[in-house]
């Protein structure tokens, strides 16, 4: 992942509000944040992410609104304030005096004079706050200092300030300072941001209601990682493969799956080049951000340089043979469009991006019966001197026919003839089905991940797969040609210690005496994961060799009779 802001990049940006907005930055336009303003994209690009910024008011003269860094220090000026007090030195018991009037005060002074009464009695009121929304908005045209003034001026303007707690009075500053102040930081895409951001602000369906935490879950239980080997290696028969950091999907959240456990195996984004010669900003350096008037300058980018994410050089698609993730899709297409957020493009198959060459893919068709598939049948074989006597059109039509059979076939047979590391399903199919039909194309040890956004489809699956069902079919082995029935939907010799789990992560209110969940946790789907490992039955009868030890029964009984020969 670059460090610095790329152009035709996807960045997101959390707005005070702490909402975030996903854009596609594009040299030599203008952003549009809502309310708070508008800005050029030059001005952040060859920024560092993870940087504040402050959208300034118009001077005489400028058509787009500047922008300045925000330094740390001012950022955390109030965490880092030691001189304000702590809540438990505002919440201790013998701070809390009697007003006289039945009304009990809760801040009071060293000399014992009172600072701020209880909330308990009070109160909301409209009417206190004297500014009207006509002001606020004359205030916005004239310039507000990026937001500041006007929240400073609603804080005077309220007439029962002084009746705050301090807590109550903290949560009025942060709605207000939310809503008018005109700043933002720009983040890095990565899967845990994209997560919460379809979770919270989109349509959830569409990645069954996949968590963070849940995304985590799924990458440790499949034991996806990078793998340092490279190529396939031989089995005990020359028919057999061994994976070598290859992993099996069946992904139909429109890609998420995929790139959590692309960015595991650190093939997501593109490599890291060498930043931009015209990107980089000599005049102003990064120690002037300290300046609380220091501006961002803009930068001009014209869309025609040659400026690229990639390298010049292409990889062939679909061509690795070690640290590869192959999907198995239901469509014509896999449903990928989350990864152009990562910048992989499915359809350029000259692209260099990383997913180009380890990210596979074929249909249940191709896996399944691959002969009656259109793109696995080779094309036509034609002649060379009847090739050369083509156009040239017709020919690279001719090329790209046999270069797209050649890695149809590649994919198909590879996947076909199995030895993958784990298997990773979440799909809104019958997850018996799928099972049936991958399980036998893992290796030993590989790990087994279903996801399901409700908790019956694996209930069922773990009872397929559970002792006393695998004894039942130890003891009486049912004929193979009558496999699967009603009683052994699955094979349960095939996969050991079934797990169904599920994880979730909620946020609390951490105060004193005011502890609980926070109100706002969205419901929804709770998900769950069933998890096993893929095992290899034994064949024939097995044995127990060895030396062991006799018991003591059969001691005692060699020595009665002994005793009784000698007699």
């Amino acid at each position: 992942m670059h460090s610095l802001i790329q152009p035709d990049s996807y960045i997101a940006l959390r707005l005070p509000s702490q909402t975030l907005k996903v854009l596609k930055i594009v040299p030599n336009t203008i952003i549009s944040i809502g309310k708070y303003g508008s800005f050029q994209a030059n001005h952040i690009l060859g920024r560092p992410y993870n940087l504040t910024f402050e959208i300034q008011d118009k001077g005489e003269g400028q058509a787009e609104s500047a922008l300045r860094i925000v330094p740390a220090a001012e950022l955390n000026a109030e965490a880092l304030d030691d001189s304000s007090p702590t809540p438990a030195d505002l919440f201790t018991p013998d701070r809390v005096l009697d007003g006289g009037d039945g009304v009990e005060y809760e801040l009071a002074g060293e000399s014992g004079e009172l600072l701020m009464r209880s909330n308990r009695e009070t109160i909301d009121d409209p009417g206190r706050q004297t500014m009207s929304m006509d002001d606020i908005e004359a205030l916005k045209k004239e310039g507000t200092g990026a937001g500041k003034e006007i929240v400073t001026k609603i804080m005077q303007s309220h007439s029962a300030l002084d009746q705050k707690t301090a807590f109550s009075l903290a949560k009025y500053t942060l709605r207000k300072t939310r809503k008018y102040l005109r700043r933002f930081t720009v983040l890095p895409i990565d899967v845990p941001l994209l997560t919460n951001w379809i979770m919270s602000e989109k349509e959830p369906a569409k990645v069954l209601e996949l968590r963070e935490e849940v995304l985590a879950l799924i990458g440790t239980w499949a034991n996806v990682h990078y793998s340092c080997g490279d190529g396939l290696l031989p089995g005990e028969m020359d028919s057999e493969r061994i994976g070598n950091g290859r992993w099996l999907l069946v992904d139909e959240t429109g890609g998420l799956i995929v790139a959590a456990l692309a960015e595991r195996m650190g093939i997501l984004c593109p490599p890291a080049e060498e930043e931009n010669e015209e990107l980089e900003i000599d005049s102003c350096p990064l120690k002037k951000e300290a300046d609380p008037d220091f501006q961002v300058p803009e930068i001009t980018v014209e869309p025609s340089e040659n400026i690229s994410h990639h390298h010049s050089t292409t990889i062939k698609a679909m061509s690795a043979k070690s640290n590869t993730l192959t999907m198995i899709h239901a469509n014509a297409q896999p449903n990928l469009s989350l990864l152009s957020y990562f910048l992989f493009d499915p359809s350029n198959l000259s692209s260099t991006h990383p997913l180009n060459s380890h990210l596979k893919t074929l249909s249940w068709l191709q896996l399944l019966s691959p002969d009656e598939d259109i793109g696995y049948a080779e094309p036509e074989v034609v002649p060379k001197d009847v090739l050369t006597t083509w156009k040239s059109g017709k020919r690279a039509t001719y090329h790209r026919k046999r270069r797209r059979w050649e890695r149809i076939k590649s994919v198909v047979d590879e996947t076909r003839a199995g030895g993958f590391d784990g298997l990773v399903v979440a799909s809104a199919m019958n997850p018996t089905t799928v099972l049936q039909h991958t399980i036998p194309l893992l290796r030993g040890a590989a790990q087994v991940v279903v996801y399901s956004p409700t908790i019956e489809p694996l209930v069922e699956l773990a009872d397929y797969y559970s002792t006393a069902r695998r004894t039942a079919f130890v003891t009486s082995p049912p004929d193979p040609s009558d496999l699967p029935n009603e009683d052994f939907p699955l094979d349960p010799t095939l996969l050991l210690a079934p797990i169904v789990q599920t994880a979730r992560v909620r946020s609390w209110q951490v105060l004193p005496g005011r502890t609980h969940p926070l109100m706002t946790g969205r419901g929804g789907a709770e998900g769950y994961l069933f998890t096993a490992t893929r095992v290899l039955p034994a064949e024939g009868k097995v044995e127990a060799r060895g030396k062991y030890k006799r018991r003591k029964l059969e001691k005692e009984v060699m020595a009665d009779k002994a005793v009784h020969d000698n007699s």
